[in-house]
């Protein structure tokens, strides 16, 4: 059977690794998993030619919201995000889910945050809204986002509205002022350097700080937390979750062998880390 992550660039991508060991940790030799570069346009010619020997597709950026059209259905939670970042091939129909949420929520459960009291979003983007799903699952019902531009933010406003939890806005540079229990930083690399630099000239220090970034790390922001405290999430913990349900979704075999594909994407990192 064979499986791929789409995105642009893709290069990077983890993805390969995580679920190569995943198919060696259960005996899935004839399960293959591939990197492939697409963008937006050329989405759906490449859905198109996935037939009865495709069991599924991991999905980045841009394409978690591009593919909703092509799908024959959508569970409930992308739907409510508006991101798919998973699509399982069944019987010629393509049915999308969102592992990201119960990847950011495992992820969190596993540093011992299962309740926040409070919680700051950087960030208004799909990544962003998938945070928001994941603070609710914890109980929250109100969450600050930090926003550059708040006209930007009217998708996630709207996903808030059908999550049923409310957002504050706030201007980015304000980020984490407040003091908050968790902060989720989905910005891209370098975003929340000036965040770091706060945390190291005194700001109040978030119990946890969670960073979506897995490469390069840690990000500055998950350096200066850690020095003042804070319980720091990275990005590739998110990553293993996803992919773990991912895995789960494609072959059907659960549990994911999770520990036998977090070995193997450490390694790779710290493989890519002595060739930089």
């Amino acid at each position: 059977m064979k499986a791929a992550v789409l995105g642009s660039p893709i290069a990077h991508s983890l993805s390969p690794v995580l679920h190569r060991a995943g198919y060696a940790a259960l005996g899935l030799p004839d399960w293959t998993y591939a990197a492939i570069e697409c963008d937006e346009a050329g989405l759906p010619e490449l859905v198109a030619t996935c037939g009865p020997d495709w069991a599924g597709l991991s999905l980045t950026m841009p394409l978690k919201r591009a593919i909703l059209p092509l799908l024959d259905r959508t569970e409930p939670l992308a739907a409510d995000v508006v991101g798919v970042n998973t699509v399982v091939f069944d019987h010629w129909k393509r049915h999308g889910y969102n592992t990201d949420v119960p990847g950011m929520v495992a992820a969190l459960a596993e540093a011992g945050v299962t309740a926040p009291s409070s919680a700051v979003i950087l960030g208004a983007g799909a990544t962003a809204c998938s945070a928001l799903a994941a603070l609710r699952a914890t109980g929250l019902r109100t969450v600050t986002v930090a926003v550059r531009d708040s006209a930007r933010a009217a998708s996630l406003l709207t996903v808030a509205a059908r999550l049923g939890v409310q957002v504050e806005l706030q201007p980015l540079p304000a980020a984490g002022d407040s003091g908050p229990d968790l902060l989720i930083s989905t910005v891209p690399a370098g975003a929340a350097d000036f965040l770091a630099a706060k945390l190291a000239a005194g700001l109040p220090v978030p119990a946890c700080v969670f960073d979506v970034i897995y490469a390069p790390w840690p990000t500055r922001l998950g350096q200066a937390a850690e020095q003042a405290g804070a319980t720091v999430v990275g990005g590739f913990e998110l990553l293993l979750h996803q992919a773990g349900g991912q895995f789960e979704l494609m072959t059907g075999r659960t549990p994911a062998p999770l520990e036998a594909m977090r070995a193997a994407g450490q390694a790779e990192l710290a493989r890519r880390s002595a060739t930089v």
